[in-house]
C-alpha cells in the first residue's frame, strides 16, 4: 500500500515538473527544413495546392474534407490520427510560395508552414518554416523535448520524397 502512495507522489512531481518547465518555454517557436524534392518547381507546387490529393502520399493522414475556399484560397480539415485540424492557404504564388495556416484558435496549437520551391539540380529544394504557437504548457513541453518541432515536416517531407520518386 505505501508503494502506491510513493508512486502517486512521483507521478505527481514528474507532472508538476512538467507543466512548470512548459510553462517556462516560449509560447511561439520557428522551425525549418529543406530537402531536395525530385520534380521541377512547378510540378511542386501543383503537388503542394493540390490539397485533395494529400491523402494518397501523406503518412498519418487519415482523411481530408474539403471546405469551402476561404478569400478564394483552399480551406479543408485534416484528420490526423483522429485530431482534426482545420486548415487553409493564405497565400499562394505560383511557382514558389504557399503559406498554410491553421484556421481555428481552438486547439493547443496554431501557427503557419511556409513552402519555399527553389528550382535545383534534379527537382527542386522545397524549405518549410514551421512559425508555430503552442499554447498548452503540458504539449509545449512534449513537443519541445518529446516530438520535437520538426517530426510534422519531417514525415510530410518523406511522403513528398517518396511521392515524387514514385512518379518518375
Amino acid at each position: 500500500m505505501r508503494w502506491f502512495l510513493y508512486a502517486g507522489i512521483a507521478v505527481a512531481v514528474i507532472v508538476a515538473v512538467v507543466v512548470i518547465i512548459g510553462a517556462m518555454l516560449p509560447k511561439p517557436h520557428t522551425a525549418s527544413r529543406t530537402a531536395r524534392i525530385a520534380l521541377p518547381p512547378e510540378a511542386l507546387y501543383a503537388l503542394l495546392a493540390d490539397v485533395s490529393g494529400y491523402p494518397a502520399w501523406r503518412a498519418g493522414l487519415k482523411g481530408l474534407e474539403r471546405r469551402p475556399d476561404k478569400d478564394g484560397l483552399p480551406a479543408w480539415i485534416e484528420d490526423l490520427d483522429g485530431m482534426k485540424i482545420p486548415m487553409r492557404f493564405e497565400r499562394m504564388e505560383r511557382p514558389s510560395l504557399l503559406v498554410g495556416r491553421i484556421d481555428s484558435t481552438d486547439l493547443a496549437f496554431g501557427g503557419t508552414w511556409t513552402y519555399r520551391i527553389a528550382a535545383a539540380p534534379g527537382g527542386s529544394d522545397l524549405t518549410i518554416t514551421e512559425d508555430g504557437e503552442v499554447y498548452n504548457v503540458i504539449f509545449r513541453f512534449m513537443s519541445r523535448f518529446v516530438f520535437g518541432h520538426h517530426a510534422t515536416m519531417d514525415t510530410f517531407i518523406a511522403g513528398l520524397q517518396a511521392h515524387a520518386a514514385g512518379r518518375q
